[in-house]
C-alpha cells in the first residue's frame, strides 16, 4: 500500500483491493472503493478552491461552511480560508462520517491529489 501520513491526517491507495483507497485522520480511518477515492478528492479540491476563490471577500473573522455532495460522498468544510475542519460522509453501500479538525493542513490535500493524479496516470501505486 502507498500511505501518506502527516499531522492529523493519512491517505492511502492499494490498487489490488475492492477498497483500494484509506482515508483518515488520527484516530479513525475507512477505506473507499477507487470510485468513492476519486469522487473524495475531486469534491475536496472544488471546496477548497471554492473558499480560496471568495477569501479576499471574507472578513479576517468571518467564518465560512461550504458543502458538497456527489453520488458517492458528501464534503462539508467549515472555518477560515487558512483554517478550516473537513467532515465526510460516505453515501455509498456502508455509512461512514469522519471529521477532520481545523486546521487541516495542505499537505493532506496535496497528498490526496498526487495519489488520485498517479492513479489517473495509469502508475503503479502498490
Amino acid at each position: 500500500m502507498e500511505l501518506r501520513v502527516g499531522q492529523g491526517w493519512r491517505v492511502g491507495w492499494r490498487s489490488d483491493q475492492h477498497y483500494a483507497g484509506l482515508v483518515g485522520a488520527e484516530d479513525w480511518a475507512t477505506e473507499l472503493t477507487d470510485a468513492e477515492f476519486r469522487a473524495f478528492v475531486e469534491l475536496f479540491r472544488q471546496l477548497h478552491e471554492q473558499l480560496q476563490a471568495i477569501a479576499p471577500e471574507l472578513m479576517p473573522e468571518e467564518m465560512i461552511t461550504l458543502s458538497g455532495h456527489n453520488d458517492a460522498v458528501q464534503l462539508e468544510l467549515e472555518g477560515y480560508p487558512h483554517a478550516y475542519s473537513l467532515h465526510l460522509i460516505v453515501l455509498g453501500d456502508r455509512r461512514v462520517e469522519g471529521t477532520w479538525p481545523a486546521p487541516v493542513p495542505p499537505d493532506f490535500l496535496l497528498a490526496c491529489c498526487e495519489l488520485k493524479d498517479g492513479i489517473a496516470k495509469g502508475q503503479s501505486l502498490q
